[in-house]
């Protein structure tokens, strides 16, 4: 009997498993691609205005698991600024950017979507900052023809950003040792499991350099200021919205309707429909969702998550506190 109950136990969690990690959001990929209108403030032309809302960390979509129950979904918002690109109806678009940032290839993604839209659509892109659009949330707002921040807007925090634990000392007192076999002398570079060298630390810091120079290029481009200057405000301070306008990283302060009027009065859209999009159905939310109410509060699914998610060490465009 015993042995039986193991054999249930066994296969009931090995369901559970595949149903966590199972790729429900390519299953459902047609619900996905599902950008239904809904109309802000109507128009008598059919000209549209298109807003689109960045909430969340910018990482790519971990996923595809049914655990996963974040609010902003990479592809699906890469897909959208295809989208509103390509409607001839739409001729001017604003991004409603409430973000600390995240990860340096997602925001860069995002950064040549928005310059895409300028520069091959010709279409001007406004942005509107919400409680916070800092790190990567600035990097990819740089770029825009107009940038209004809210006076108590948390922005800035210009630069890059690469941790990871250390449990090397906490393993010595309790005994644990590692075992590592490994091919060079730096395929374990940032292990958790033994102190970094001087050498080590000097092969990354020369990484995040190159990553902040980039950074630093995308606000020289977007901006029009020096890189003197920009060096000077970026180094990693967050600022208000009512500073950054004093020091040249945000053109106006103002909310998201501010930033509708401003649009309309400058591109010559008076009468043109301000539109936002529907989250098409994300199954994996879905079901998020479900697991939540099974498991309970959202902290243990993150937990769930955590123990799935390899800790892999990355550089990213943050505001982290």
């Amino acid at each position: 009997m015993i042995a039986i109950g193991l054999f249930i136990v066994s296969i009931i969690s090995q369901i559970g498993t595949t149903v966590a990690s199972t790729d429900f959001s390519s299953i459902f990929s047609t619900f996905n691609k599902d950008f239904g209108e809904e109309i802000v403030d109507q128009g008598t032309s059919l000209d549209k205005i298109a807003v689109l809302k960045l909430n969340g960390v910018i990482q790519e979509d971990s996923g595809s698991s049914v655990l996963s129950t974040g609010t902003y979904s990479h592809q699906r918002f890469l897909d959208l600024l295809d989208h509103v690109a390509e409607d001839d109806t739409v001729k001017a678009v604003i991004l409603d950017v409430n973000t600390p940032g995240g990860g340096v290839v997602e925001s860069a993604e995002i950064h040549e979507k928005v310059l895409e839209i300028q520069q091959t659509y010709e279409k001007p892109v406004y942005v509107s900052m919400g409680n916070t659009a800092a790190s990567g949330g600035y990097y990819i707002s740089a770029p825009a023809d107009k940038i209004v921040a809210h006076p108590a807007t948390l922005t800035g925090s210009i630069g890059v950003i690469m941790q990871a634990l250390n449990y090397a000392e906490l393993a010595d007192n309790i005994g644990i040792d590692f075992n590592t076999i490994k091919s060079g002398e730096y395929k374990d570079i940032m292990s958790a499991s033994r102190e970094m060298t001087d050498e080590e630390r000097a092969i990354l810091q020369t990484m995040i350099d190159e990553l902040y120079g980039e950074f630093v290029q995308v606000i020289v481009d977007g901006r029009g200021m020096s890189e003197s200057v920009v060096r000077e405000l970026g180094d990693g301070r967050v600022y208000t919205g009512s500073q950054a306008k004093e020091n040249g990283l945000v053109d106006e302060l103002g909310t998201l309707d501010d930033t509708i009027a401003m649009m309309k009065e400058d591109q010559g859209l008076s009468d043109a429909t301000v539109i936002e999009y529907a989250n098409g159905f994300e199954f994996n939310q879905f079901l998020g969702g479900a697991m939540q109410s099974v498991f309970g509060s959202r902290l243990e699914l993150d937990g769930l998550n955590l123990l799935r998610e390899a800790n892999a060490p990355r550089a990213l465009y943050l505001y982290s506190r």
